[in-house]
């Protein structure tokens, strides 16, 4: 019972870490909270409906377009909604990502109605046995996929000459410009990096819960943002570990019989964190120059 708790915790926290990332990564750049990436996993689950049930294609066609418009609305919106807020006030693109993430809410009402469209199996569901303990394909997958997704991450920003110029940007976004960095061509690409991993964050999410809502993005995206900010927002490795800690924070509370309060016990550990260290689990205080 115990192993099997771990794996479901490991497989929830995974989703939930993958999400975080696309929040800590855009934040990390220019200190937005784009709101809109949950929304952006919705999108992304109602395109893995159509393909598998409105147009029959194979799954693995339905995972390359999914990842693809997750990607491309990703870059339509932070050229159109937040490009032109550059140098607003952090207010403005804030109230500008709640408005987005409205926007595409009702326009999925709108198109696909306001019931949840259920969603076949991209793969066909096993499991098998180790140790005693019935192991999830589906579980498997979604570990798998996310520990390689974030160690390709880590090296993209770590080892690559885009990835210094986005930890350049995000140092310092005048200096940078000084030395010669596309500021606007480093901050598109975030954006649409973000938004990849969203679109893989939706796939894997749609193969757990198998269903599609216009509001299905607001809780997984909420909760999303409460582990970014719990492991330190602007840090992949705290992106992790906060995904991970509300993971098995939910599935540890539903063991115990108290699922109904599953959703309070993420916001009360936030406000713990918050409450003993402001700046996350692996958070660095920002000092502001006045």
């Amino acid at each position: 019972m115990i192993g099997m708790q771990i794996l479901n915790g490991l497989q929830v926290g995974s989703i939930y870490a993958l999400v975080a990332l696309g929040y800590t990564m855009v934040y990390g750049i220019i200190l937005l909270l784009n709101f809109a990436h949950g929304d952006i996993i919705m999108v992304g689950a109602y395109i893995s409906w159509l393909c598998l049930v409105q147009l029959g294609i194979g799954p693995i066609p339905a995972i390359i377009a999914t990842i693809i418009v997750c990607t491309l609305l990703g870059i339509v919106i932070e050229k159109l909604a937040y490009a032109p807020l550059r140098n607003a006030p952090r207010l403005s693109l804030l109230i500008t990502a709640i408005g987005v993430s409205y926007f595409l809410e009702n326009c999925a009402q709108l198109i696909f109605g306001a019931d949840a469209k259920v969603l076949p199996n991209f793969f066909e569901v096993s499991s098998s046995e180790f140790m005693g303990l019935p192991i999830s394909t589906v579980a498997v997958i979604t570990i798998v996929v996310t520990g390689i997704s974030c160690a390709v991450l880590t090296l993209l920003v770590k080892k690559t000459k885009l990835g210094a110029a986005m930890r350049a940007v995000s140092e310092d976004m005048g200096a940078a410009r000084l030395m010669g960095i596309n500021v606007n061509t480093v901050i598109s690409f975030t954006f649409a990096l973000g938004c990849v991993l969203a679109g893989i964050g939706s796939v894997l999410y749609s193969m757990a819960y198998a269903q599609a809502s216009p509001t299905m993005g607001v809780m997984l995206g909420t909760k999303a943002f409460v582990a970014a900010v719990l492991g330190g927002i602007g840090s992949i490795p705290g992106a992790v570990i906060g995904g991970l800690v509300v993971g098995f924070a939910e599935v540890l509370v539903s063991a115990c019989g108290l699922s109904v309060w599953k959703d309070a016990i993420v916001f009360l550990l936030l406000i713990i964190v918050l409450v003993v260290k402001p700046t996350g689990i692996l958070g660095k205080p920002i000092n502001e120059k006045v």
